[in-house]
């Protein structure tokens, strides 16, 4: 059985790292944990982004041997629990840093906020909380 406490890592291609890394740091607040240059050319550039103590990380591959470049549909989304208000300075700064805010449909239209990051994957701030 696995540990419903086990790590989880959430990976995807991104087109351009540095503008994703700008959007998920200085936009969302998240922290660079590890970052790895392709050292030949069966391997890709990533950056591993998240909050120190958090049970999850975000891994962003690219790079000149990228292999599968991002194909977003509205369906790929990162979901954060808020249980509150989405601060409109926090939208701002996702903004600012290349986000750009998109409907997400009724439902999430009215639980939170969608901004589609600088490859167009949906981050949802929801209002909302989550208990398993």
């Amino acid at each position: 059985m696995i540990d419903p406490a086990a790590p989880i890592r959430i990976a995807r291609p991104s087109r351009d790292l540095a503008a994703a890394e700008r959007f998920y740091v200085q936009g969302l607040g998240l922290h660079v944990l590890y970052r790895a240059l392709a050292e030949n050319a069966d391997e890709h550039d990533l950056v591993m982004l998240g909050w120190p103590q958090a049970a999850w990380h975000l891994e962003l591959v690219g790079g000149p041997h990228l292999t599968a470049p991002p194909t977003p549909t509205a369906e790929d989304r990162l979901v954060i629990y808020l249980a509150g208000p989405v601060d409109e300075s926090l939208i701002a700064r996702l903004e600012e840093y290349g986000g750009r805010r998109v409907s997400q449909g009724q439902y999430w239209d009215r639980w939170g906020v969608t901004v589609a990051d600088p490859d167009g994957y949906r981050l949802v701030l929801s209002t909302r909380s989550w208990t398993s």
